[in-house]
């Protein structure tokens, strides 16, 4: 028996991916969607771009969905074009899906909640751990954009929703350049090819700072829970692995996996994109 039929917008990325697998594996009917929807065991591929309001009612209409798992954003050039873009997705996403058969929504977010969007990031007062009860960074932020839209569309239609705000996550996904696993583990593997030390590309800060990780299969399995337990209804959780790390450690244990030379941290930072700039 299917435990119902799921939407996974933004199929093709780390969180989606992952979740889509998931829920397949779990015993859904799982649709995924996505501008370029590709081939992915057992999930029906879905491609539409969310900002073309005819193509999206013409994609969804008809499709059984109970739950909608929402993880998919779009980047624009400032904050406010931001809000506009990824505020116009999710509008045309629950003008074109049958509200009667619509039980749960759930959205994605992350720590832009509580740190302020890209343009005022880190800006203002920032207590840890984050609760999920703290009110939101003054200023512009399309997440809390995104909310006010999924909160909108729950109270006309009536079903119920979660948002999960995960901190870098970590998962399989082909061809996405946000995994920051990914990214560091062929980083590594070119500092030892090419015979370079393993420079941290952040800042001091970032190098002593507590820091943690989402795993893409953890925010998975919460995510499932929270939209079929009735208590989790309407909440806000904030998804993490639970263990917490700084990077000043983690840098000189990811460098001995790959027998690599690790460097301190250095006064002034290096992003990689310097760093390689010059990778063969």
């Amino acid at each position: 028996m299917r435990k119902g039929t799921a939407l996974v917008v933004g199929a093709t990325g780390i969180t989606g991916g992952n979740l889509a697998s998931y829920l397949v594996a779990s015993g859904w009917s799982v649709y995924g969607l996505s501008r370029h929807a590709t081939e992915q065991g057992g999930v029906i591929p879905v491609a539409v771009d969310l900002l073309d309001s005819q193509a999206t009612q013409q994609a969804l209409t008809g499709l059984p969905i109970t739950h909608v798992f929402y993880c998919t954003w779009v980047r624009r050039d400032n904050e406010q074009a931001n809000i506009e873009a990824n505020s116009a997705m999710m509008r045309n996403l629950f003008a074109a899906l049958d509200s009667e058969r619509l039980q749960h929504a759930s959205l994605v977010t992350g720590t832009k909640q509580y740190l302020g969007s890209f343009e005022a990031y880190g800006s203002g007062r920032i207590e840890t751990p984050f609760r999920e009860s703290e009110p939101r960074v003054p200023g512009d932020n399309f997440y809390y954009a995104l909310e006010d839209v999924l909160f909108e569309a729950a109270q006309r239609d009536g079903f119920s929703w979660n948002v999960h705000r995960p901190h870098t996550v970590i998962g399989y996904a082909r061809g996405n350049a946000m995994n920051m696993g990914t990214t560091l583990a062929v980083y590594a593997s070119i500092c030892k090819a090419t015979d370079q030390p393993f420079v941290f590309p952040g800042s001091q800060t970032q190098w002593n700072a507590l820091t943690d990780m989402t795993d893409a299969l953890v925010l998975a399995r919460q995510m499932e829970w929270a939209a079929t337990t009735p208590g989790a209804a309407n909440q806000a959780f904030n998804t993490v692995n639970g263990d917490v790390f700084r990077w000043r450690r983690m840098w000189r244990e990811i460098g001995e996996y790959f027998g690599l030379e690790v460097a301190d941290c250095p006064e002034t930072p290096q992003p990689l994109d310097s760093r390689m700039a010059d990778a063969k």
